[in-house]
């Protein structure tokens, strides 16, 4: 390659000034750029006190929930007395109706809970002994409170005249006079397939199959497998049956407040493209319509629409096919005004009518990006209709909003937000397929 002469480069920079010799606000607009958005995150920092909301966020909050995501508690209460100790378990506990734990131990008027290996409660009459790993802490329980003894470990606090030892992931325990309440925490979802009421509950996989395929009758109405299947579908304490049944509300909402947007919005698209009708107040009057119906959000409809309707997937079917209808419309119309023009012409040429020059000319040339944009907001729609079911509109979203109001109910809640997802996940995997299909793009 032949090096350029001092003549030829001073000759290139005299006939292209603007490149090698760009005036200083050019040579310095990407540092410009880069300085103002440091200016405007410290701005917002400022203005939205991020560092003062970070600073007194209740991070504990969020581990305990995440936490109960994953995992259950069971609760025991352990009664002391001079006479006999005694160990109670709520009416309804994740036990059943006669609990006997192996991490409860009584020995006489002691009781031992085992929280781990290294982790535990010994528990008499007059004093409770906690242990965690190499400490222990001795809690005298008298009249007048529980008094633990000498230095309290950083896994122990004295509130007034209780004392709370906490376990990590394993539970804790609250030790008052008289009384020593546990919390022990397992991983997982307790009672998931049957709850503690069916005859097939605590027994193992191949003890289920046993009795659905070669047991007798346990009701002589129906099989067993019947029975299963009921005991599954009508579990108390995960409601699968209506769990199910407001996910498919949630889908059935998305699908027809779609379907009902597109068959509005594809004709009132021809009517609000200018080059398809050259009628200045018809374009004007319905691409305000599409305005004012997507100008209000679907959340604003939803709330609009349960207060007429009540509370249903009526309300969230309504919601869904204004906002869509607004949409489409104008994207439609859109599409429709950046069409190809010679083969509407082609068409016209041979003497065909107004109706067939749309029906050849224009239709072949949108139909695809139609359908793609259709199942894009039907795709789309399946995620907003769990915010709308939330403030009443149907479906899963107001399940899930009624489980989230309660604070207690953590697992159910994780339940319900991996089955949306894996909702959207398959709804995501048709429409890109459809999709790519329909517009020619094979991935």
């Amino acid at each position: 390659m032949t090096a350029l002469s001092a003549a030829a480069i001073a000759d290139y920079e005299s006939r292209h000034p603007e490149v090698f010799n760009p005036p200083v606000w050019k040579r310095f607009l990407p540092l410009f750029i880069a300085a103002g958005i440091v200016l405007y995150v410290v701005y917002c920092w400022w203005f939205f006190s991020i560092g003062t909301v970070l600073a007194s966020g209740q991070w504990q909050r969020a581990e305990i929930y995440a936490r109960d995501w994953v995992s259950y508690a069971v609760r025991a209460t352990v009664k002391m007395s001079p006479e006999a100790t005694t160990v109670s378990y709520p009416r309804f506990s994740e036990l059943g109706n006669n609990p006997n734990p192996d991490w409860v131990i009584k020995n006489g008027n002691d009781v031992s809970i085992r929280f781990g290996s290294s982790k535990s409660l010994d528990i008499n009459a007059q004093r409770v002994i906690a242990t965690r790993g190499s400490e222990s802490l001795t809690i005298l329980l008298e009249p007048n409170g529980a008094k633990p003894q000498g230095t309290l470990p950083k896994w122990a606090q004295l509130k007034e005249d209780q004392v709370t030892v906490n376990f990590g992931f394993a539970g804790q325990a609250d030790i008052i006079p008289e009384r020593v309440v546990v919390s022990r925490r397992f991983l997982g979802w307790a009672n998931f397939v049957f709850d503690t009421a069916s005859p097939f509950w605590g027994k193992s996989f191949g003890e289920v199959m046993s009795m659905i395929t070669s047991g007798e009758r346990i009701k002589p109405e129906m099989s067993n497998a019947a029975l299963a299947f009921d005991n599954i579908w009508y579990n108390s304490s995960w409601q699968h049956g209506d769990v199910w049944t407001k996910l498919l509300q949630t889908i059935v909402m998305a699908f027809i407040g779609t379907l009902l947007a597109t068959i509005i919005a594809f004709p009132l698209a021809f009517v609000a493209a200018r080059n398809i009708m050259p009628n200045f107040f018809a374009n004007q009057i319905t691409k305000r319509f599409f305005d004012f119906l997507r100008s209000v959000d679907m959340l604003i409809w939803a709330l609009f629409f349960t207060r007429a309707f009540g509370p249903g997937p009526l309300a969230g079917i309504a919601a869904i096919f204004f906002t869509d209808t607004g949409t489409l419309g104008k994207v439609y119309s859109e599409t429709l005004e950046n069409i190809d023009d010679k083969q509407r012409e082609g068409v016209k040429s041979v003497g065909a009518s107004p109706v067939n020059v749309q029906r050849y000319g224009v239709v072949p040339q949108v139909l695809p990006v139609f359908a793609s944009q259709a199942l894009y907001f039907w795709e789309s729609n399946t995620r907003s209709a769990t915010i709308i079911g939330a403030v009443g509109a149907g479906g899963i979203g107001l399940k899930l909003w009624e489980a989230m109001r309660t604070n207690t109910n953590w697992h159910n809640v994780a339940y319900m937000v991996v089955l949306i997802l894996i909702v959207i996940f398959i709804f995501d995997n048709i429409s890109n397929a459809l999709r790519s299909r329909l517009t020619g793009k094979q991935h």
